[in-house]
């Protein structure tokens, strides 16, 4: 089985270019009411879709509202994910920060209100 989040939203343009601009994911598929797009390394995919679109079901029209929903992406080194988000202008919506449970992470916002934790699990030790 394999899962990718769907966003209903009017801001395609702007969801591809942020998650290719700052955060290197690629085109996977793309039309005119559609954008597939995949992580680094092809291992998690997200997808946009024009809301109301004709050649969809009533079920798939109502776009996103811009709340209560979050990403989760796992990076290798937290540190310099953050650096480089910050030398390209993100604005950062959590500083990056240790939590008690072990982990490093700080978020950020795509165009469509979702949040990005970006995070560097590491388990404390027993």
């Amino acid at each position: 089985m394999k899962l990718n989040a769907g966003i209903l939203t009017e801001k395609l343009a702007e969801s591809k270019a942020f998650y290719i601009e700052k955060l290197g994911f690629g085109v996977t598929f793309e039309n005119e009411f559609y954008l597939l797009m995949h992580s680094p390394g092809r291992l998690a995919e997200i997808s946009f879709l024009l809301p109301y679109h004709p050649t969809q079901q009533t079920f798939f029209h109502k776009p996103f509202n811009g709340e209560g929903m979050y990403l989760t992406i796992e990076v290798e080194d937290v540190d310099s994910k953050y650096s480089e988000l910050k030398e390209k202008g993100v604005e950062m919506k959590v500083e990056i920060r240790d939590e008690p449970w072990g982990d490093r992470h700080f978020a950020i916002e795509d165009p469509n209100g979702i949040g990005i934790d970006i995070v560097k699990y590491s388990p404390l030790e027993a």
